[in-house]
């Protein structure tokens, strides 16, 4: 089942970005949103995945049936594109331990052996580490910088350092058979990029991308200054809102325009996770500092609709979401793809300019929802006012019959 894994680690505090395609997994991401567990629809195809790179401490997949071989390595080159240094990829299932499964999988002995030496040939190319294989389970480890590894391209010819691309490029990029380099380094036992806090002290600890001086216009002091912020914002929210503030009555929260992720983090202490978007056309992209502080998220246009099914999500969150689109796509696209994936009863906080919200109040009471609008936390003067809405749960009418 998708997410199981996920589910398995949220009781953990680890929390786990599961994906899987719709057609060989009809509805297992519904399924997974529905018991509360983050899940996209999501393949591993010719474009690269709606993820930065250095995102995610191990990745996993359990017979999952992709060609992790084929093509140059491709797909496996894609996920040391996502995974941090250091961090672990895990495959399970087919062809691991194929000397015990192989008349079961209706394949020779011979094609099973030769898939995984494949396997094996890529991960080493990579300068990945085997670490373990007991019973069905096969672990690597990407490693922490790139020293050794640009020394033995003389070794392993293929696959070349990628040049040019930007490694956190990933909306509508093809993949590359090329290995994504690491951050400088100045020694063989230095973290590339910068070592990462544990949890859960990484939440608020400054992330290594700040404090290099790789996000442009955040400083340390924007940071520490966005976590302040968000203290305050989320009590007012929940002054605004008291369903909020009951554990339990919302479980999967979308923010739209996630910035830093401070929304996310100030929602740490309940039981709830959030899927933080990165809008494509904000003019900073801040994922990879997201995913620095042990948050999840993805890349998208809301001029498209999110890969994801109707009525997932509890409760969306939208800071500046419908300025930001002004003039890109249309205002009432947007709000129909907000409504597709709100569950019924479910709350939206608008954040934006008043005239903004003035229209949203007129397009939203056209899909039958309640919304009442607020002063910003910063007083009446304040040109941005919040639009608090709630889904109402209705069904057409019955087809008049024919007398």
């Amino acid at each position: 089942m998708v997410a199981s894994l996920g589910a398995y680690l949220l009781s953990r505090d680890i929390l786990t970005m599961s994906f899987a395609p719709k057609d060989t997994h009809e509805a297992q991401v519904q399924f997974a949103l529905e018991r509360g567990v983050p899940a996209m629809i999501g393949v591993l195809a010719s474009k690269r995945l709606p993820y930065p790179s250095r995102a995610f401490d191990m990745a996993h997949c359990s017979r999952c049936l992709i060609p992790w071989g084929q093509y140059d390595g491709l797909y496996l080159i894609e996920v040391d594109r996502l995974l941090r240094p250091g961090g672990y990829w895990v495959l399970s299932g087919p062809p691991i331990n194929w000397q015990s499964h192989w008349q079961g999988w209706a394949r020779t002995k011979e094609d099973l052996e030769s898939e995984q030496t494949t396997i094996e040939s890529v991960a080493k190319s990579l300068c990945w580490k085997k670490i373990k294989q007991k019973g069905d389970i096969a672990i690597w480890q990407k490693p922490t910088n790139h020293i050794h590894c640009k020394k033995i391209r003389r070794v392993f010819k293929n696959p070349n350092f990628c040049n040019a691309q930007d490694p956190d490029n990933a909306w509508y990029t093809e993949m590359e058979t090329c290995l994504t380099p690491l951050p400088e380094v100045s020694n063989i036992s230095e973290t590339a990029g910068g070592q990462l806090a544990r949890w859960p002290e990484r939440l608020t600890a400054i992330p290594p991308r700040i404090s290099s001086g790789s996000v442009e216009g955040v400083t340390a002091e924007i940071f520490q200054q966005d976590i302040e912020t968000w203290k305050k914002r989320i009590s007012y929210y929940k002054s605004l809102n008291n369903e909020l503030a009951q554990p339990g009555r919302y479980r999967n929260f979308l923010d739209m325009n996630a910035y830093l992720g401070g929304f996310a983090a100030a929602l740490v202490e309940d039981p709830v996770w959030v899927m933080n978007v990165m809008p494509v056309e904000a003019k900073v992209n801040t994922l990879g500092v997201i995913y620095e502080r042990g948050l999840i998220g993805i890349y998208h246009s809301w001029c498209e609709a999110m890969s994801t099914y109707p009525r997932t999500y509890d409760f969306i969150h939208a800071d500046s979401v419908l300025s930001l689109y002004d003039g890109r796509c249309e205002m009432q696209d947007i709000l129909l793809e907000m409504d597709r994936v709100l569950r019924p009863e479910g709350c939206v906080i608008f954040v934006d300019d008043v005239d903004v919200l003035v229209k949203v109040k007129n397009n939203i009471d056209g899909l039958r929802w309640d919304s009442r609008l607020f002063d910003h936390e910063k007083g009446p003067l304040h040109r941005e006012k919040l639009l608090v809405a709630v889904k109402q749960y209705w069904t057409a009418p019955a087809p008049a019959q024919a007398s």
